[in-house]
């Protein structure tokens, strides 16, 4: 029978071995609901599953509703089962080897519904099997094993961690159509690393990240899906960052030298003192965060790195190999910048397509007035591969939504592979689906690239994986 009562976790904080944390989740299962439980591997999505079977240690919150009868599939599970059977050898005082529990009493061992049992076992092919030792089994054979466990012990909640990998063609089907039949009764719980995997039958998707819950959507909610499978493509997916166009060259620096090197550098206007004796240097792929609140010079600062600022001519500010002052012009400088900000969204208000839109980087245009050349176009393309945004390269930019445009923006100012690239309140104006999307992009150009990024926002405990460096403004 299905469970009578929901499953609520409320603020629930778990430790578990090694010393990872599940933190501040709330999160109820109603009975009618199946849920995926998605993220980036080591995020705990299976320490959250692992949570409603009792594992991991509660530090403080209250979890209730959880039923008595729980059909598990896990790693963790198959690996206690085999090392049940390597024990029952350490005990044997006769000192004879024992040839293992064979896989039909395994599967005895718990099954309340031996029909049930006996039909798996002949869509999994497991019959010719069913004398031999379970510790003998194959990894997907005694996955096998595990799911007709747990399907077969009229379970009240089934938790199925990973259950498709290892299958067959014929097994991995065969479990698809038994599932969805399974689902018309009993609420399932299944943690995948991929998305493109997720069964029809599943009604909400929970998002792991760092040990926290940060995102519950319902299935059928198609924006919220979308945007999550792009989170997941992004923290999941080998992506690497599209190469620069040999034919939009820019000037080669010195890697010796910094980027930007300011020196006792200050602003002020009339008395009013927004910083002072400022020293700062931005080394080549030394990635930099720069916090602080409203009006404690963030924007000011980059404006002298720029050159928009009027007092970056009485200032001793060194940029790209440029003194200050010494007759360099201002585009010059920001042939070595890709900028990305709030306000820059804002006058992008031109309907060109998307792929357009990432093109224009090369022109440092708003909109795209010049011929492209088709090695462009491709770059272009692998971007938008990158951003899972590829059947989309000939909408509009300006029908995207809010956190899509941003994304885009980035992938702009990133295609001519700048030195420098500045990204000034890039999450700004964005909710939390698409500020984890923003920062996972900015992770994998920290990561994966060779242009030194200077992330700029109001808090400094809002970190980027990669970004190492901190400079705080008015603290």
């Amino acid at each position: 029978m299905p469970i009578r009562e929901s499953i609520k976790l409320k603020n629930i904080t778990v430790e578990f071995d090694k010393g990872f944390v599940c933190k501040n989740i709330n999160w109820t299962i109603q009975s009618d609901q199946h849920w995926l439980i998605c993220g980036s591997n080591g995020s705990g999505k299976s320490a959250l599953a692992a949570i409603l079977t009792g594992a991991g240690d509660i530090e403080r919150g209250v979890i209730s509703g959880v039923p008595r009868r729980i059909g598990v599939v896990s790693f963790e599970a198959q690996a206690e089962l085999i090392e049940a059977e390597r024990r029952k050898d350490d005990a044997d005082i006769m000192d004879v080897i024992s040839e293992g529990t064979p896989v039909s009493e395994i599967i005895a061992g718990v099954c309340k519904d031996q029909s049930m049992a006996d039909e798996l076992c002949t869509k999994f092919g497991l019959n010719p099997l069913l004398n031999r030792a379970f510790r003998k089994l194959s990894t997907g054979e005694s996955r096998k094993v595990m799911l007709i466990r747990a399907l077969t012990c009229n379970p009240q909640l089934l938790i199925l961690d990973e259950p498709f990998e290892g299958l067959d063609a014929n097994s991995l089907k065969a479990l698809q159509q038994h599932l969805l039949h399974v689902s018309a009764r009993v609420p399932i719980v299944i943690v995948l690393n991929r998305l493109d995997q997720c069964p029809d039958f599943i009604t909400h998707v929970a998002y792991v990240s760092d040990g926290e819950l940060t995102q519950q959507i319902q299935r059928d909610d198609k924006e919220s899906y979308q945007q999550l499978h792009q989170l997941l493509h992004l923290k999941t997916a080998d992506l690497t960052v599209p190469p620069a166009d040999p034919d939009t060259t820019i000037p080669a620096l010195d890697p010796s030298q910094p980027l930007v090197q300011l020196t006792s550098a200050s602003i002020k206007y009339g008395d009013t003192v927004i910083f002072d004796q400022l020293d700062w240097t931005i080394n080549p792929g030394q990635h930099w965060q720069l916090s602080g609140p409203n009006g404690s010079g963030k924007t000011a600062l980059l404006s002298l790195i720029t050159g928009d600022h009027p007092q970056c001519y009485v200032n001793d500010i060194s940029v790209f190999g440029f003194k200050r002052g010494s007759g360099e012009s201002i585009w010059q400088i920001k042939q070595f910048i890709g900028y990305v900000s709030t306000a820059l969204q804002w006058e992008y208000t031109v309907g060109t397509s998307l792929r357009n839109v990432i093109i224009s980087g090369f022109y440092d245009s708003i909109g795209l007035y010049s011929k492209y050349t088709d090695h462009q176009r491709n770059i272009a393309n692998q971007w938008l591969d990158v951003l899972g945004m590829r059947d989309r390269a000939d909408e509009t930019f300006t029908g995207q939504s809010y956190g899509d445009q941003r994304l885009l923006l980035i992938a702009r100012a990133m295609v001519k592979h700048p030195p420098l690239l500045i990204l000034d309140e890039p999450c700004l104006g964005l909710d939390d689906m698409n500020r984890q999307r923003v920062l996972a992009l900015i992770e994998i150009i920290c990561a994966r690239s060779e242009s030194t990024v200077l992330y700029v926002n109001h808090h400094a405990e809002d970190k980027i994986a990669g970004v190492e460096n901190y400079l705080a403004l008015g603290t």
